[in-house]
C-alpha cells in the first residue's frame, strides 16, 4: 500500500478534434464509491480488469491518494454497496506536449460529458501546463467536477442546461 500525493488538473472537454479518437483504444473504466464524506473517499475501480481500492483524501489540484490492489472477486463482493455512487466511461490515453492525458468520455447518467485529467509530478508543473484548445474550461477546483461528486449528484447544472436546448 502506497500513499502518494497526487497534482492533477481537470478540464472540460468543449469539442472533439476530428480524428483525435479514431487511432486509439479505449480502456473501459468502471468505478464506485464505497463511503464518502466530506473530502474523504473510498473508491473500487476497474479498470479494464485491473482491480483497485483507494481512499482519496483532500480536493482541487493537490490530494492524497492510497491505493491497493484488490482481487476480481473482493471487487464483485464491493460492487453493491456503491449503488447509486457510480461512474462509467471509456478512458482514452493521449500524449500531448510531454503529458500524458486522461480524456474520459463518459457514458449512462453522465453522457455527454468528456473531461481531460492531467497528473504531474510537481506544482511548478502544473501551473506550466496549457491545455489543449479542445479542453478549456478548467475545472480543477470545482467541487460538482470531482468524480465522487458526479457520481453522486449527476451532471452539474450548468452542463445539463447546456444539454436540453
Amino acid at each position: 500500500m502506497r500513499a502518494d500525493w497526487e497534482i492533477e488538473r481537470k478540464f472540460v472537454v468543449t469539442y472533439l478534434p476530428e480524428e483525435l479518437l479514431e487511432t486509439r483504444k479505449p480502456v473501459i473504466v468502471r468505478q464506485g464509491y464505497v463511503t464518502a464524506e466530506g473530502d474523504h473517499h473510498v473508491r473500487i475501480r476497474d479498470e479494464g480488469g485491473k482491480f483497485t481500492m483507494t481512499v482519496k483524501q483532500g480536493f482541487g489540484l493537490k490530494r492524497l491518494d492510497t491505493q491497493i490492489s484488490i482481487s476480481a472477486e473482493q471487487f464483485n463482493d464491493l460492487w453493491p454497496l456503491t449503488q447509486h455512487m457510480r461512474v462509467e466511461k471509456k478512458r482514452y490515453r493521449i500524449g500531448f506536449c510531454g503529458h500524458r492525458l486522461c480524456l474520459d468520455v463518459f457514458s449512462g447518467h453522465l453522457a455527454p460529458l468528456i473531461l481531460v485529467e492531467v497528473a504531474f509530478e510537481n506544482e511548478m508543473q502544473s501551473r506550466q501546463f496549457f491545455p489543449p484548445d479542445y479542453a478549456e474550461l478548467e475545472v480543477t477546483h470545482r467541487r460538482e467536477y470531482q468524480h465522487v461528486n458526479l457520481a453522486r449528484m449527476g451532471l452539474p447544472d450548468a452542463l445539463a442546461m447546456a444539454n436540453a436546448y
